[in-house]
């Protein structure tokens, strides 16, 4: 098999295996979504950056001594569609949030993980929303992700969604003068605009 290094090589309309996602060697990154290639969103804007910097530094500060791991794209997380896969074919979605939480070390490997981490937090750019408010809000769910943080730069405003009884319920969506209170770790409690300060 030549080895895979464009995406142009690939037929966006076929599912792929994890063990074909290992094998390619592509610029662009990508995800597996029900074994379909998804693009993601090229270099996130500077904004972006420091969003995802601000929220980087705040939760391995509130991890540093916990005994759940803090970690950020690119991270892949994998995680078997149970409705499409069968004993001889699994069907995998590969994930990489920008941050994701994850307390059981024995879905860890060297790869990044194998289930569902307890805490994802995505965040939005102007060509990935359709994608986080949908598609990834369903994966999600349906794999038992426990709490899904939806971070809006533009808006300046956090969404999180606890999951309960396997469906999702979101608290009103909170902006820069209120606390974030994480329902599954109580010890992440910050104002939302730290998240959003520019030196």
């Amino acid at each position: 098999m030549a080895t895979i290094t464009r995406l142009s090589q690939l037929d966006m309309n076929a599912t792929y295996s994890y063990a074909d996602y290992l094998l390619w060697k592509l610029k662009e990154r990508v995800e597996l979504f029900k074994g379909k290639i998804m693009e993601m969103s090229p270099a996130p804007n500077r904004f972006h950056q420091v969003v995802s910097l601000n929220l980087t530094g705040m939760l391995w500060y509130k991890f540093q001594n916990h005994p759940c791991n803090l970690y950020s794209a690119p991270f892949d997380v994998r995680l078997l569609n149970k409705k499409k896969s069968t004993p001889d074919n699994e069907v995998y979605t590969v994930v990489q949030p920008d941050l994701c939480v994850i307390c059981d070390k024995s879905k860890l490997d060297d790869r990044g993980a194998f289930g569902a981490p307890d805490l994802v937090v995505e965040i939005l750019s102007p060509g990935n929303s359709k994608k986080e408010m949908g598609v990834k809000f369903d994966l999600y769910e349906e794999a038992g992700v426990k709490e899904y943080w939806i971070v809006e730069p533009n808006q300046k405003m956090v969404i999180v969604y606890q999951l309960v009884k396997g469906r999702y319920q979101n608290h009103k969506p909170l902006i820069e003068d209120e606390k974030i209170i994480s329902p599954l770790f109580p010890e992440l409690d910050f104002k939302v605009k730290e998240i959003f300060k520019e030196k």
